[in-house]
C-alpha cells in the first residue's frame, strides 16, 4: 500500500433483506480528491459509514496506511478511527450550537490530548502548554478558512453556510491524513459552493490532506475531483476522471433513466 492511503476490498453490507452495498472496491491515493457520486440510495453514505466504523461490513474489508503502519480498518473499534488520522464531516451539520466557533474547533483537538485527568483538574504547566498548543492549532485553521470574524460567536447564531465551514474547520483541527466530506455543498448557494471548492483545493494543496468526498453537485465534483466513482443501487457503475464518468452511458441512465424512460416524459403533441 505504498501508493495507496485507503483500499476498500469487495465491501458488502446487508440490512435485513436489503443489500445496501454490493461488492464495492476502490483505492484512494495520497494527495487526491476521490469522489463518490450516484443517485439517492446508491450506497455512498453507507460506504462512508463503513470507513467511519459506524457499520460493520457483511463482507470484505478496508486496508488503511495508518501513521504507525498498515492497519485493517474494519478490525478497529470506532473510537480509534480519529486517532488513526481520519476525520469526517456530516451531511446534516453536527455542531455544539450553544458553544462558540473556537470551542467547537477545540473539540476537534481531543485526539491530540496528552494530559491526564489530574493534570487538567489542577491545570498544571503541562496542561497550560497543551491548551496553548491546541488554541494555536485552532487559530491556524480559523485563518485558513477565513473564520476570524466568527471566532467568538455562538454556532446557533450563524448562517447555515458558515456552519458548514465551521464543521469543516473542526474536522481539520484533528489534523487528519484522510478527510471524509459527506455532501459538503448540501444546502449551499452558488457563491458558497464556489467558496467550498476553494477550501477543498487549499486543504489538499496547502495542508497535504487527502479527501474522500460524497457529492451530488457535479459542478463541484468536476472542479475539485481527481477521480470519481459512480454508484447505483449499492454497486459500482464506473470509475475514472470526472469527464470520463459523466460520459459513461450507465451513469447517465442511473441519473436520467433509459432512453425509453426519457421518451415517455415527452409532451404528447
Amino acid at each position: 500500500m505504498t501508493d495507496v492511503l485507503l483500499s476498500a476490498n469487495n465491501l458488502s453490507v446487508r440490512f435485513g433483506g436489503v443489500l445496501a452495498v454490493n461488492d464495492v472496491s476502490f483505492d484512494v491515493r495520497p494527495g487526491e480528491v476521490f469522489t463518490l457520486i450516484g443517485p439517492n440510495g446508491a450506497g455512498k453514505t453507507t460506504v462512508f459509514n463503513l470507513i467511519s466504523r459506524f457499520y460493520q461490513p457483511t463482507q470484505g474489508g478496508i486496508d488503511y496506511a495508518g501513521p504507525n503502519g498498515p492497519v485493517k480498518l474494519t478490525e478497529q473499534p470506532p473510537h480509534q478511527v480519529a486517532s488513526l488520522g481520519i476525520a469526517r464531516t456530516f451531511q446534516n451539520i453536527e455542531l455544539f450550537e450553544h458553544a462558540t466557533v473556537l470551542h467547537n474547533l477545540l473539540v476537534g483537538r481531543h485526539t491530540h490530548r496528552q494530559t491526564g485527568f489530574w493534570s487538567q483538574l489542577l491545570f498544571t504547566p503541562a496542561t497550560r502548554a497543551a491548551e496553548l498548543q491546541a488554541r494555536e492549532a485552532a487559530e491556524r485553521v480559523i485563518e485558513l478558512l477565513d473564520l476570524q470574524r466568527y471566532r467568538d460567536t455562538l454556532v446557533a447564531g450563524l448562517p447555515y453556510g458558515v456552519r458548514k465551514v465551521v464543521e469543516l474547520a473542526r474536522a481539520l483541527c484533528a489534523e487528519p491524513r484522510l478527510l471524509l466530506l459527506d455532501e459538503p455543498s448540501s444546502g449551499l448557494n452558488v457563491e458558497e459552493t464556489d467558496d467550498m471548492a476553494f477550501w477543498i483545493q487549499d486543504i489538499v494543496h496547502e495542508l497535504g490532506v487527502t479527501v474522500l468526498m460524497v457529492e451530488h453537485d457535479m459542478s463541484l465534483v468536476s472542479r475539485v475531483s481527481d477521480r470519481v466513482l459512480a454508484m447505483n443501487q449499492g454497486q459500482v457503475l464506473a470509475m475514472g476522471t470526472p469527464a470520463e464518468v459523466q460520459a459513461d452511458a450507465k451513469v447517465a441512465e442511473a441519473y436520467l433513466g433509459s432512453i425509453e424512460d426519457v421518451s415517455s416524459l415527452r409532451r404528447v403533441q
